[in-house]
């Protein structure tokens, strides 16, 4: 698991011309048993160059040393921490924004994502609540803490979350990805369908939507939409292991052996141990 791109808050936070900044956690834990890993998971850390990282932080650095009472140049940094993979240090300035700002819901959900970063999820959560009981309209709290709720399998909960992100940002992409996840879980396909169609249809360019809708396509019956739907998600991540391995099954599915068999293979390239794709390859060799 780890974060995606920081986004700019709604509004900056005691008049800073820094905007406040909230990772965004995406839901694309897999949820039913077409798939082998049981992430928690968001999309991939920042990828961009050491170099445009080194000066972007050199940049925060004096930010932070001109405002070192400010609460949100730590914020800020510590999110570019964060993008990196340095949670520890993120952590470290998320701290010093909640001592200087300590109803900062943007930093208090911050550190909550962190902390699940290190498998605190305790203080996760603890920050959480806090984070909505300062700002009850702050969606990405209601978010972050539905997916750690649904990890920990507290479904029912985790759906009110999502309901209340939906309601204060119905743009959110990732909030009615997650929530289609969980009516996944519950075998209710027909209603995690519409959540992924609107998922996808707010953001078009990520790939756990459609891995995800291609499941549940397969789970009532239409393995020729799951495949469009698989690959879509490998044109977004052709390296996907559980994308290959579930196009293979709906290829299965729609009776090419051929397609399915070479589909798994491919799967089994980027993962060995991926059981989907072991069985599939398996089933596939012997016809």
């Amino acid at each position: 698991m780890a974060f995606l791109r920081a986004t700019p808050a709604r509004r900056p936070v005691h008049g800073l011309l820094v905007a406040a900044a909230t990772f965004a956690l995406a839901g694309c834990e897999t949820t039913t048993n077409l798939m082998t890993k049981q992430g928690t998971g968001a999309a991939e850390i920042d990828s961009a160059s050491t170099e445009a990282h080194e000066a972007n932080l050199a940049s925060l650095n004096d930010v932070v040393r001109r405002n070192p009472n400010s609460a949100e140049p730590y914020n800020t940094r510590g999110v570019a921490y964060a993008r990196i993979g340095k949670f520890q240090e993120a952590i470290a300035d998320f701290n010093q924004s909640i001592k200087i700002s300590p109803d900062n819901a943007a930093a208090l959900t911050n550190r909550a994502l962190a902390y699940r970063q290190v498998n605190r999820n305790d203080a996760a959560l603890s920050d959480f609540n806090r984070a909505i009981a300062v700002d009850p309209n702050h969606a990405p709290a209601y978010l972050g803490r539905a997916n750690l709720l649904r990890a920990q399998g507290n479904l029912s909960d985790a759906r009110a979350d999502l309901d209340q992100a939906i309601k204060l940002n119905p743009e959110s992409a990732q909030a009615f990805h997650a929530r289609g996840l969980i009516y996944q879980r519950e075998g209710n396909h027909a209603q995690a369908i519409t959540d992924f169609d609107n998922a996808i249809d707010r953001n078009p360019f990520a790939g756990p939507p459609y891995q995800a809708r291609g499941q549940s396509l397969l789970a009532i019956g239409k393995p020729d939409k799951a495949i469009e739907d698989f690959n879509a998600a490998l044109n977004v991540d052709n390296k996907n292991a559980d994308a290959w391995a579930g196009l293979g099954l709906a290829y299965e599915k729609s009776g090419n052996r051929a397609k399915a068999l070479e589909s798994y293979q491919r799967a089994l390239v980027f993962d060995p141990n991926n059981q989907l794709a072991k069985d599939g390859a398996a089933r596939a060799a012997r016809s």
